[in-house]
């Protein structure tokens, strides 16, 4: 049996704003493990997409399981696929009550391609669609700090709203994306022993600012670092955020699952 499905039951709900189970990592047993979250503490959880073909599954599984809710989006790595006609897809299931955002978009540095300026066509384009169909953004941003906020700025995103997910930067940069509006994703880095700059967010920025999210099946938390990762270690999240806060773990989980519900607020329904 994997690590996560021998985690006690929980009674605390806690929201997982950000996790990839359309992924052939959890394919073979994605139903088990899905149906386990209710009785292990895990209220709702957020299936970001990464492709077209990962938002399309994301939205049968949101469609199938009640704790489950999706994002229609493509990731700066799977532009291939991306087109006008896929957005035209994407804008017209915006309005199914399990879409609840529009991500996971932004840019992609750390490799060469695709190209800098594909990319960026591509994250405005994106922005435009969340405004035009009012739903937040999930952004990510790797290696692209400066780019990211210039894109964001200059399209206004903080109109539609949303989180910048696997947050990277320093607390100078969270906090300007705070004063925009926006949320900060918190995940399994901030267990890490070289996760100090995330550390340093956690404590700089708003509690009312913070969600929590896992990245599944990528970035499990320690003890589990390098295991596949699930929204079960959810909790490992919390206590680390309640450690660096002085709070206690259920005041984390209390105030990151409101501020889930009003980032996105479709969780609600």
């Amino acid at each position: 049996m994997r690590p996560e499905l021998q985690v006690e039951k929980k009674t605390d709900m806690i929201i997982d704003t950000h996790a990839h189970y359309d992924s052939e990592d959890f394919d073979q047993d994605r139903e088990i493990l899905i149906e386990s979250f209710p009785g292990k503490g895990i209220e709702k959880v957020l299936n970001a997409g990464a492709s077209a073909a990962s938002a399309w599954k994301g939205l049968e599984m949101a469609e199938r399981w009640p704790q489950m809710y999706c994002a229609l989006g493509v990731h700066p790595n799977e532009l291939e696929g991306l087109s006008e006609e896929v957005l035209k897809e994407f804008a017209e299931k915006s309005v199914h009550p399990k879409v609840a955002a529009i991500g996971e978009i932004g840019l992609e540095y750390h490799y060469e391609e695709p190209p800098r300026d594909v990319q960026k066509t591509w994250f405005r384009r994106q922005i435009a669609l969340a405004k035009e169909v009012g739903l937040p953004i999930i952004v990510h941003s790797r290696d692209a700090v400066k780019d990211t906020l210039d894109v964001i700025r200059e399209e206004h995103a903080e109109e539609a709203g949303g989180v910048i997910h696997c947050f990277s930067a320093g607390p100078e940069v969270a906090e300007i994306y705070v004063r925009m509006g926006f949320y900060i994703g918190v995940g399994g880095v901030v267990t890490f022993k070289n996760g100090r700059k995330l550390k340093e967010v956690v404590q700089a920025v708003p509690m009312d600012r913070i969600l929590l999210e896992t990245d599944a099946p990528y970035l499990a938390p320690v003890p589990h670092r390098g295991h596949r990762n699930s929204s079960l270690f959810l909790p490992l999240v919390a206590e680390a955020v309640a450690e660096l806060r002085g709070i206690s773990r259920q005041e984390v989980i209390d105030i990151t699952r409101e501020n889930a519900l009003r980032c996105f607020p479709k969780l609600a329904d």
